[in-house]
């Protein structure tokens, strides 16, 4: 009877651990798989924009070590794009980038370590159009100005034609008078010269 009493808690022992100890498993699994992910990222993969931003920012899902927090910008012509290393608060990574960098497709490339020993590596492109200068305005026109005054202050004649033969006709009135004086006066030298005789 007490042999048998002894098989029954064991029994019943093997029986409550094999559960709990599947539990615990089932508990620990989703811990363990759970890895540091990249969460947001500005610019954003594929972005496509109008100017170059001061910088790129990593956030992922856990904070982050600035010792093993390693971003890389590669500019269109294979150049380094940073401007410094990259600085970790917490969950973000942020990289500075050089203002005169070209325009085109860039590449972010990250490979960096969680607080709690997961590495996270990976890498993605955006583009930067290229701006367009505007184009110079030509100055303005300076006979269109410059001859509205000029024709205010002195009008053009409505008939040139008219004001010709008005300064014509004194003259030729005053030639005429001078002709027939001095044809009278001729006349008159003739009448007493011929009574003189």
């Amino acid at each position: 009877m007490y042999v048998n009493d002894r098989r029954a808690v064991r029994t019943a022992a093997r029986a409550l651990v094999v559960p709990a100890a599947l539990a615990a498993l089932a508990v620990a699994a989703p811990q363990a798989a759970a890895h540091t992910e990249l969460d947001i990222s500005s610019p954003g993969a594929n972005a496509e924009l109008a100017g170059l931003p001061p910088s790129v920012t990593l956030t992922f899902s856990d904070a982050m070590t600035q010792k093993y927090a390693k971003v890389a910008v590669t500019s269109p012509d294979g150049t380094p794009a940073a401007a410094g290393k990259p600085q970790v608060t917490g969950k973000t990574v942020t990289l500075a980038l050089k203002p005169t960098s070209p325009p085109g497709q860039y590449t972010v490339g990250y490979r960096v370590v969680s607080a709690d020993g997961h590495p996270v590596s990976g890498s993605y492109t955006f583009t930067v159009a290229a701006t367009t200068s505007p184009t110079p305005t030509p100055p303005a026109k300076e006979s269109t100005s410059a001859a509205a005054p000029r024709a205010a202050q002195k009008p053009a004649p409505d008939n040139p034609d008219k004001e010709t033969s008005g300064a014509t006709i004194p003259v030729l009135a005053g030639a005429g008078a001078l002709t027939v004086a001095a044809v009278g006066a001729y006349a008159v030298r003739r009448r007493r010269a011929g009574h003189g005789r």
